[in-house]
């Protein structure tokens, strides 16, 4: 009786335009005798109370507890976490409140797989792909069906606490940002939260003093007590039972039985890209999966800021925080994964971090690759199925040549001891650190400008072992939306498929599209208009390989020198580049390569004639597979137009023709 009870009252609260009794009656019908532990529910705006009255009736916790992102309230978290043993803090004095923390095995990464977009018409979440294809581009469920997978929620929280987590994605009281609040079960989630977004009090008078709009975001691990499965590393979720839903049209989204970042962290891409996309295209603006930078010529004086949009695990971290190699630009960092863009009165595209935090991949961060990122993470961090040294130190692969004691003791990410030189791994392939953005040495001073700052340029990339050279720039604004609609790369650790084949991530944005791509294609397009000043468009390629398998190019701080020679294109420079079929090449000596010594520009540059022939048939058979007859006609115009340069301009080497 008790099921179909709940049952029913999901379908009474699937419209909460149908909630027309008062607050009060709310409160005393929908809270029932749930203690408060922390809190005034009766100061919440009405329709916050309204989303905790739904889901506190449906999910039974044991108490509420609302958050205000206070020290004190971390510590209080902390501490609990500690005395339960999902936390662990580091004990080496290099560290300051550094605490590390393992997952259940089962629970290590984004789960696209049950992953939904939940729309009541298929395709405005799906394109109409060719008869027979498999869509990768978005994944939807029907309302029905979701409804169905909604009632894992009946009782989820039963002995559990439930968290009202209020926070801005964005500058508080900007008017590039967005209010979100997320019910969770989750401590990890709620201390993560913290970091990743801007949790506050002060997001309750946003919410008074504007339109009262927010994104509804619920979260559960699934495991309600008594468990019914075995808890591991003190760690409670259901794998067996995840669903990720996302409700555009509502502004909703519903996360049950995992605690991954990715998956439980309802304001990163769940609401950051996949809803925020549905709200930017009504609205006019971009939600992308880009990091932001600023790059400052020493000589001029000038600042150019550019955004950038890699695969996960593909170098967009350690490029938002780029130490250079040469003296001539100063770095800093806006923002290294998520960027809202929005343009101004007088056209010019200014864009904000709606993230607080950073949370980066670990294995192959170091202080070679990304020191500023190790920086940041030496004080108020939570480190997530990483390596610990019997010193109290965190580990992952890549700190092998930084690590003071060779033979010291390690336990790896599952609790077992090791040590270098063994087989297997430290620490998970997806390890993440999680810390807060404004410990970044090199932040930008306006990180956290209600205005945002402005964009020069788009730059897209992935990892391309082969063919693609190492920076060429588009002929224009519609040549570079299918630049960045045919993006490939290696398979990375942040999803949970395997190996290293290519895959398709057009615009980076694959995994978080929010709506039909083929009208994602059409809203860039449509950017383009007076009095709209559109960003230049690039694509780099840091990871193409000679013959024997070594990279061609030396990356990390010498990525400035392939910055700077984009600067100068936004800048309007003449006579640093060649015209090729695929885009504008940088002509030879226009990159700055003083002290890189013997680098093969021919091999990094060229364009292998059957590559691209290949390359370029490969990218329109997957976009007319996938996209169909959604895809816009200026992209497939785009894309004959290049076949065509490619067959009567480049000419085949020596051997190459197969």
């Amino acid at each position: 009786m008790a099921t179909q009870r709940q049952s029913s009252q999901i379908e009474d609260f699937d419209d909460e335009d149908n909630l027309f009794y008062e607050v009060h009656e709310v409160v005393v019908r929908k809270l029932g005798h749930v203690p408060i532990a922390k809190g005034d529910f009766h100061l919440l705006p009405v329709g916050v109370q309204r989303f905790i009255a739904k889901w506190v009736q449906i999910c039974q916790p044991r108490g509420l507890y609302i958050c205000d992102g206070s020290q004190a309230e971390a510590t209080e978290i902390i501490h609990k976490l500690e005395d339960r043993g999902t936390l662990h803090k580091l004990t080496s004095k290099k560290y300051e409140s550094n605490y590390i923390c393992r997952t259940d095995p089962a629970d290590v990464a984004r789960v696209e797989s049950k992953t939904w977009m939940c729309t009541e018409n298929k395709y405005d979440t799906v394109p109409h792909v060719a008869t027979g294809a498999q869509g990768i581009l978005g994944r939807w469920l029907s309302p029905d069906d979701a409804k169905k997978s909604m009632k894992s929620f009946e009782g989820c929280m039963a002995g559990r606490m439930m968290y009202v987590i209020p926070f801005s994605m964005g500058p508080i009281g900007s008017p590039l940002s967005k209010i979100g609040v997320e019910i969770t079960d989750s401590n990890y989630v709620l201390l993560s939260m913290r970091v990743m977004a801007r949790v506050s009090n002060e997001v309750w008078k946003v919410l008074a003093e504007g339109d009262g709009e927010f994104v509804k975001c619920l979260h559960s691990m699934g495991c309600p007590r008594p468990s019914q499965r075995k808890i591991i590393n003190h760690w409670p979720c259901n794998p067996e039972g995840v669903f990720i839903g996302h409700f555009p049209a509502k502004r909703e989204i519903a996360s049950f039985g995992s605690g991954y970042g990715g998956n439980s962290l309802l304001g990163k891409k769940c609401f950051a890209l996949r809803i925020a996309c549905n709200i930017a295209r009504e609205e006019g603006w971009l939600a992308e999966h880009m990091l932001i930078m600023g790059l400052t010529n020493k000589k001029t004086g000038k600042e150019t800021f550019v955004c950038a949009a890699f695969p996960s695990a593909c170098g967009k971290t350690n490029m938002a925080m780029l130490t250079p190699s040469i003296p001539d630009y100063d770095v800093r960092c806006v923002g290294d994964d998520i960027a809202w863009l929005k343009f101004d009165k007088d056209g010019v595209l200014h864009a904000i971090n709606p993230e607080a935090g950073f949370f980066g991949v670990c294995p192959g961060t170091n202080m070679k690759t990304n020191p500023n990122a190790m920086l940041t993470c030496m004080k108020n961090s939570i480190f997530t199925n990483v390596a610990e040294t019997a010193d109290g130190e965190f580990f992952w692969e890549g700190l092998e040549d930084e690590i003071e004691n060779k033979s010291v003791s390690i336990t790896n990410w599952l609790g077992q001891p090791w040590k270098i030189g063994d087989g297997g791994k430290a620490a998970h392939p997806n390890s993440r650190f999680c810390c807060p953005a404004s410990q970044c040495p090199i932040i930008h001073p306006k990180w956290e400008d209600k205005k945002g700052v402005p964009i020069s340029a788009f730059i897209f990339g992935g990892r391309r072992p082969q063919g693609v050279p190492l920076v060429f720039e588009s002929f224009g604004w519609e040549h570079g939306v299918m630049v960045g609609a045919c993006v490939k790369s290696e398979a990375t650790a942040a999803a949970e498929f395997k190996g290293k084949q290519i895959m398709h991530d057009p615009m980076a944005m694959r995994p978080f599209l929010g709506y039909n791509f083929g009208k994602y294609l059409e809203h860039w397009l449509s950017l383009d208009k007076a009095p709209n000043k559109v960003p230049k468009i690039f694509h780099v390629n840091w990871f193409r390989v000679d013959d024997k398998g070594q990279f061609l190019w030396p990356g990390f701080g010498d990525n400035i020198r392939v910055l700077d020679w984009i600067v100068r294109r936004c800048e309007g420079e003449e006579n640093m580049s060649i015209k090729s079929p695929i885009g504008h090449l940088p002509k030879k000596g226009s990159i700055n390569l003083n002290g890189l010594g013997k680098l093969d520009w021919d091999q990094l540059f060229s364009l292998p004639k059957h590559y691209w022939e290949a390359d370029n048939d490969e990218s329109r058979h997957f976009l007319n597979q996938q996209v169909g007859e959604d895809l816009p006609k200026v992209i497939r115009e785009q894309l004959k137009a290049q076949g065509q340069r490619i067959e009567e301009e480049l000419f085949y080497y020596e051997g190459e023709k197969k």
